[in-house]
């Protein structure tokens, strides 16, 4: 009977860790350019903080929800890039969806500022379709025919 109160407790846990992890938004990721500061070659600079970044080191996106890495391309020579992760694009405006600012902290650190939603019961959020760049290889294929 014991084992059966333990895989009951077990279960109920799970449940509700799987029901969080429902709540929290997807994050979105992307690698852009980093900017470089013409006196500062080998750094990104953080505009949100007015600084320079080492490769390697991330930095918070405040005011915005968000972090970013400096981060070094595999290509010869090499290029900084910034890896950007945010909360994404907001939904589809949706009458039966609504911002939880309860459960939202916009002050909290990325990812926890990301918005919450809390939508009727059978009714999910949609998202804008963001467009996806074909593959390098794709693209240098089409230049040369």
């Amino acid at each position: 009977m014991k084992y059966l109160f333990v895989l009951a407790v077990f279960a109920l846990a799970f449940a509700a860790e799987e029901k969080k992890e429902e709540e929290r938004p997807k994050i979105f990721k992307r690698l852009i350019p980093a900017d470089v500061l013409r006196d500062f070659p080998g750094l990104c600079f953080a505009s949100t903080r007015c600084a320079t970044v080492e490769p390697g080191n991330s930095w918070d996106l405040a005011p915005f929800c968000g972090r970013s890495t400096c981060a070094l391309s595999e290509d010869k020579p090499p290029r900084l890039l910034e890896l950007v992760e945010d909360c994404g694009p907001l939904p589809l405006a949706n009458p039966k969806c609504k911002l939880d600012t309860e459960k939202t902290n916009k002050t909290a650190p990325f990812p926890d500022c990301c918005p919450i939603f809390t939508c009727e019961p059978g009714v999910k959020l949609e998202f804008p379709e963001l467009p996806v760049p074909p593959p390098e290889e794709e693209t240098k294929e089409e230049a040369k025919a």
